[in-house]
């Protein structure tokens, strides 16, 4: 059945699915977290209809309660590759952009595994003279498009599910090149500073690129400071350059000085 509801939204759809359920899900997907009071504003209904939304979806183990709001459950798993690479897209924009105009043409550099350095890797299309050493086959598919540079990409178990490249091989790659950049993503970062991943494989990988790199820049829209994921990659401090689209969580912005990060 279809009820229609004020400012035009159906509550729910034939199959009995809450409509207003699957956009509060998105929004979470989206921004790490959600608010009673935003929401309701939003979907123009009352804070005690969206703190039964919330509950009856933390029920069904989708969000996490918290104080004022819900969050998506520390899970085990990423969500998917092409649902990452819609999220946030005009932010992974402005970032890859800034990153683009720090390296120098004739650079030599890594992009590892995320939807954040695919967007680098576009904005690096008219760049000359780079040599880039990569385990994302997305990355190596867009930059073969820029004709003065010279792609690398290492060996791995290949992740099906968004073209990385990961495992012993790929360490072993990364590990003989000394690059002047290397621009890494992550899956969050924490109130700590550190930075998570959700493949065991993946952080193995991160951690060489992180040891070889002359300059190491970390790229990470504001919902990764929302987000958590299992496994530890390294603190902020492992990192030369933090680039985001957001002031820091003010317990991170506090630390971020003394850490010695510059953050773009």
């Amino acid at each position: 059945m279809f009820v229609f509801l004020a400012r035009g939204r159906f509550a729910w759809h034939a199959n009995g699915m809450n409509l207003r359920h699957r956009d509060i899900l998105q929004l979470a997907r989206e921004e790490g977290r959600v608010g009673v009071e935003d929401l309701a504003r939003r979907f123009g209904v009352t804070l005690q209809t969206i703190r039964r939304d919330l509950t009856d979806l933390a029920r069904a183990g989708q969000l996490a309660r918290v104080h004022g709001g819900a969050v998506l459950p520390s899970g085990t798993a990423n969500i998917g590759w092409q649902e990452r690479r819609s999220l946030n897209a005009a932010a992974k924009t402005r970032i890859a952009r800034a990153v683009a105009a720090m390296v120098p043409d004739g650079a030599s550099l890594i992009l590892n595994i995320g939807t954040t350095t695919e967007a680098v890797a576009q904005a690096l299309l008219h760049h000359r003279g780079l040599v880039v050493m990569t385990n994302n086959m997305n990355v190596a598919q867009t930059l073969a498009a820029n004709p003065d540079a010279q792609i690398l990409l290492t060996g791995g178990r290949l992740r099906t599910a968004d073209g990385g490249l990961v495992g012993t091989m790929a360490e072993e790659a990364f590990a003989g090149f000394r690059p002047d950049l290397a621009v890494i993503g992550c899956s969050a970062v924490d109130e700590a500073g550190m930075l998570l991943d959700f493949d065991r494989d993946e952080v193995s990988v991160s951690r060489t690129i992180l040891r070889v790199a002359r300059i190491s820049i970390l790229v990470a829209d504001q919902s990764k400071f929302r987000k958590s994921a299992p496994f530890r990659i390294a603190g902020i401090d492992a990192v030369d350059r933090l680039v985001t689209d957001a002031q820091l969580p003010p317990a991170l912005r506090d630390r971020a000085p003394n850490l010695e990060v510059t953050v773009v």
